[in-house]
């Protein structure tokens, strides 16, 4: 009983994030979010690997401050 009033809160405050967070956002920059995103009881349709990179990414990123290629790939 506890878990179903759990998921029906959520359901109306991942609802309320939904609109606020795509009021704010810049759509141009980010896509639309649904209330799925923020409902830590929703089901991920697709769970996403990890990437794999090598090493050198981390000197890239910590040391000489550029973006990888693989993130720049996502972005665009």
């Amino acid at each position: 009983m506890l878990e179903g009033r759990q998921r029906h809160d959520w359901s109306i405050a991942s609802s309320y994030l939904s609109v606020i967070a795509n009021l704010h956002r810049d759509p141009k920059r980010s896509r639309r979010l649904k209330p799925s995103d923020f409902d830590p009881f929703a089901q991920r349709s697709h769970a996403q690997r990890p990437i794999t990179v090598p090493i050198s990414v981390l000197k890239d990123v910590f040391i000489d401050g550029k973006v990888p290629r693989i993130a720049q790939e996502d972005l665009g």
